[in-house]
């Protein structure tokens, strides 16, 4: 079945022809199969099948304190993690889906509902495809200052599973973790070895 407003390549792309697109998922968020051809870097056409999860886009947020060089995180159980053998709640930093709005808006309004931070300036920082083999989904990442009087409750939001403890780390004990295993969530390594490559806090 090929599913109608395809949403094609750019077009002044010509290695790329689309031959399909079939819609296998359409539930949580959209997962296609595609059969396009592909113009090879030696000039030849190959014909090739993928499929790509769409989630939307994203953002993500790391909170610090340079004045007491600590950083706030959550702790959630993702049941994707679980699954691959991973029992504990991962630690991670602020982040959710764009959903129509802004990076801006949308990570100030995850903020306050995740950690319970106000934050007035994000500062974007760079973007990334977090697994462009299969998801679509390209991230905004930011940095922003907070303070120990800024935090209020936060915890997620219930109605939409989300069951969220803030953490509150030291810097060097953050990067220890990344170290030692303890967390292994992408976006929350990039932004931690961000603010270590750029000095965002003493260590």
């Amino acid at each position: 079945m090929t599913t109608p407003n395809t949403p094609l390549p750019p077009a002044h792309d010509a290695r790329i022809r689309i031959r399909d697109v079939t819609l296998l998922s359409d539930d949580w968020y959209v997962l296609k199969k595609t059969v396009f051809d592909y113009r090879r870097r030696d000039g030849s056409w190959q014909t090739l099948s993928r499929e790509t999860y769409d989630r939307g886009n994203g953002a993500a947020l790391l909170l610090y304190d340079p004045t007491r060089s600590t950083v706030l995180l959550t702790r959630q159980f993702r049941f994707p993690a679980f699954v691959n053998g991973h029992a504990e709640p991962l630690l991670e930093v602020c982040a959710g889906l764009l959903d129509d709005r802004s990076p801006e808006e949308a990570i100030r309004a995850e903020a306050a509902e995740e950690l319970g931070v106000t934050v007035q300036a994000p500062r974007r920082v760079f973007d990334a495809f977090m697994s462009p083999g299969s998801v679509t989904e390209r991230l905004a990442f930011f940095v922003a200052e907070y303070r120990a009087g800024d935090r209020n409750e936060g915890g997620g939001v219930a109605e939409e599973g989300e069951d969220i403890e803030v953490v509150e780390l030291t810097f060097a004990d953050a990067l220890a973790m990344v170290g030692s295993g303890a967390i292994l969530d992408g976006k929350t390594i990039m932004l931690l070895q961000h603010a270590a490559l750029h000095g965002l806090l003493p260590r």
